[in-house]
């Protein structure tokens, strides 16, 4: 009797109805059983709560939690009542929801190592299937996912991610307020933006209120932006045009050396933000400007296009103006057809002033999502990656708080 006292305690079934009877060890392989029963005094609708008599008991199993290193399971004849309203139900039970075969402390743990580690190393730890546990977990990522309400959703990131070898993508869009993966989805077209506002509206949002949706340049999303969000400014990335830019730059060197110029092992030295480089490299880098004035000229149109994007609201859209007539200037012809596509995105360009969105953040997210699939080696369809991605970035209300120490 001390035995299953100390059971109860430990599965905290003090006025639940429900009581140890009787704790068996053994078997082989060895495992724990732990058989409960129900007093059947207070027995209630699941549905309706309201207090119904007994009809019969139905003999379930729960995977528990390990007792020490051994499995454990709990076994209990679970009463079914005949609600006048609801007609015959299964009781819930205080330890597992209605639907699983698992405890709800198992479940915990499983959803708090399946956001570290594969769901295949998930299933060796706990000695389990891992499609079994595949179904647990993207039942309750689903459910949670269900339950988000995207009514004060105003702004979105979008972006494109790989799903697997070769060229298989996902689109992955993010609220930009709250940082959370909303949808992910296959293919990277409008489709996929269309899928998205069909959601946006499942789950109490609105595809009027979009103020703002940023992007990178391609042509398939914008699509699909201005066919579903009517009011939305698409915001192309500055970090996409100033890769352009260094692009641009790259393009100058390559041709200069390929003139004569003596430009080997120039390459990182040219690249990127001269805060970034060593003093060495920052000598360097004026010592080959200087020398070579299509360089120094190609240094400086970067340098001042970076010193735009720091701009205010009211003066960016006209400095970068003028950025572009001192490009088409130039006499450098990847800067020439640099100034020459950002007049082509002019508006979603210069929207950046306006909003200050960036696809950083979603931009993190995707490094998240890949994360999670070289940990896998991969996953064996879109599903399990779309259930990860948005246990991992989704924000996703499922209580694993049980679990944790206090």
């Amino acid at each position: 009797m001390r035995a299953n006292a100390l059971l109860e305690a430990a599965l905290q079934l003090k006025g639940t109805g429900w009581h140890v009877v009787s704790s068996n060890f053994g078997g082989k392989p060895a495992q724990m059983e732990i058989v409960m029963e129900h007093d059947r005094v207070d027995l209630r609708c699941p549905a309706c709560e309201a207090q119904c008599p007994g009809y019969d008991a139905v003999e379930k199993r729960w995977r528990h939690l390990n007792f020490f290193q051994y499995r454990c399971e709990l076994v209990a004849k679970v009463p079914r009542v005949n609600c006048p309203r609801h007609g015959v139900r299964l009781s819930e039970v205080p330890w597992a929801s209605a639907e699983s075969g698992f405890t709800l402390l198992f479940e915990a743990m499983v959803m708090l190592l399946a956001a570290e580690m594969p769901v295949s190393d998930v299933a060796q730890m706990v000695d389990e299937e891992d499609t079994r546990l595949w179904r647990l977990i993207r039942r309750l990522v689903d459910r949670a996912h269900a339950e988000k309400d995207w009514s004060e959703v105003k702004a979105i990131a979008i972006d494109e991610t790989s799903a697997r070898r070769g060229r298989s993508y996902v689109t992955v869009v993010m609220d930009m307020d709250t940082r959370a993966v909303l949808y992910l989805g296959p293919g990277r077209d409008s489709n996929a933006v269309r899928s998205f506002c069909e959601q946006l509206q499942a789950h109490g949002g609105d595809p009027a209120t979009i103020r703002w949706v940023a992007m990178d340049m391609l042509h398939c999303y914008a699509k699909g932006v201005r066919e579903n969000f009517p009011n939305a400014q698409i915001v192309y990335d500055r970090y996409h045009v100033m890769v352009m830019a260094g692009e641009a730059v790259d393009e100058v060197r390559r041709k200069m050396q390929r003139n004569g110029a003596q430009l080997k092992g120039s390459l990182w030295v040219l690249r990127g933000n001269h805060w970034n480089l060593s003093a060495e490299q920052q000598l360097q880098r004026a010592t080959l400007a200087k020398t070579y004035k299509p360089i120094g000229r190609a240094l400086a149109l970067r340098s001042a296009l970076q010193d735009v994007y720091g701009a205010s609201k009211a003066d960016g859209a006209e400095l970068l103006r003028c950025w572009c007539r001192w490009a088409a200037r130039s006499r450098l012809e990847p800067f020439k057809k640099l100034a020459q596509t950002i007049r082509q995105y002019w508006n979603g360009i210069v929207s950046y002033f306006d909003s200050r969105l960036t696809q950083g953040a979603i931009e993190a997210i995707n490094g998240i999502i890949q994360l999670a699939k070289r940990r896998a080696r991969g996953f064996r369809n879109f599903l399990y990656l779309r259930t990860i991605a948005y246990w991992n970035t989704g924000k996703l209300n499922i209580d694993t708080s049980a679990i944790l120490p206090t």
